[in-house]
């Protein structure tokens, strides 16, 4: 028993009538005929009471014609699921972000218009610094991610990168701090000043670019408290333990008596990228990325 046969069956119990079965479905009326004696025999049951004026369902017929439906509904939908998901329009896709990465417009921006686009997906969001999340798409636990730019990569060739937008780094600290005074901050003037940072072994790629950018300018950040959130690092800056480098987003964090100032080095900047592993065929992610694509083509979104 198969689809086709079930098909024939629903055909004829719902016409009664042999020919206008076979009109509907498209085919002869003996084969028509051959394919619901065949279901009989394979069922060990008659299915229909035949007389030259009339064809009625019997009861076991009666009951097919329910199952049948629903599993030729049931067909229906799976083929229907399948082919959506083939095209991206369900399923799951895991989506990694930076604690600060939903600052940046352009970010809340994707997510909402790829939501709109594909109301379907469950889209699954997880935070993580840019280090971890590039584990987890190399162990398959996330489908994309939104990384801070990484100074180095294990594997390059394990990943596909796609820049989504440039921000300044900026210098923060007190409001009565003396270099709060100035509209650009000397890079090389932080260089005794206690920091409030990252620690080294958290993954925010962040961390690395802050210390090459310090180690340009002739120093090494003396790191006097750790944090491991961008908010608790400048609530402990308004707190006055020291001053940091942080990414220009985060300026929209306006703790009262902290202030954001440029830097005087053209380095000073920090890149959003999309991450996904290389060679990636996953119709979601397809779908994910060309909306980003749309949305931020280029630098300077």
């Amino acid at each position: 028993m198969d689809l086709r046969h079930l098909r024939h069956f629903v055909a004829v119990a719902e016409e009664l009538h042999f020919s206008r079965a076979a009109v509907r479905l498209g085919i002869g009326q003996p084969p028509l005929s051959q394919s619901i004696q065949a279901l009989e025999a394979e069922l060990g049951a008659r299915l229909f009471e035949r007389t030259k004026r009339r064809v009625e369902l019997t009861e076991p017929g009666q009951l097919l014609l329910n199952e049948a439906r629903e599993i030729l509904a049931r067909a229906e939908r799976a083929a229907v699921l399948t082919r959506r998901a083939a095209r991206g329009e369900v399923g799951e896709l895991r989506v990694g972000f930076t604690a600060a990465a939903p600052f940046l417009p352009v970010v809340p921006r994707i997510i909402d218009a790829y939501r709109r686009a594909h109301a379907d997906v469950h889209l699954t969001l997880v935070e993580l610094p840019s280090k971890q999340q590039l584990t987890a798409l190399a162990d398959h636990r996330l489908d994309v991610g939104f990384i801070r730019e990484p100074r180095f990569v294990p594997d390059p060739a394990a990943y596909r990168f796609h820049d989504v937008v440039r921000e300044p780094l900026l210098a923060v600290m007190r409001a009565d701090h003396p270099l709060a005074a100035r509209d650009v901050v000397p890079l090389a003037a932080l260089r005794d000043e206690p920091f409030v940072f990252y620690p080294a072994d958290f993954g925010t790629s962040t961390h690395e670019q802050v210390f090459a950018l310090c180690a340009a300018a002739g120093f090494r950040p003396n790191v006097a408290q750790d944090a491991r959130e961008a908010f608790t690092i400048i609530g402990l800056i308004a707190a006055g333990l020291g001053v940091s480098i942080l990414p220009g987003q985060l300026r929209q964090v306006a703790l009262e008596g902290v202030v954001y100032r440029p830097l005087d080095s053209a380095d000073a900047f920090t890149t959003l990228q999309l991450a996904q592993r290389s060679g990636e065929r996953s119709p979601l992610v397809r779908n994910f990325t060309d909306i980003v694509a749309r949305i931020a083509p280029r630098i300077g979104n």
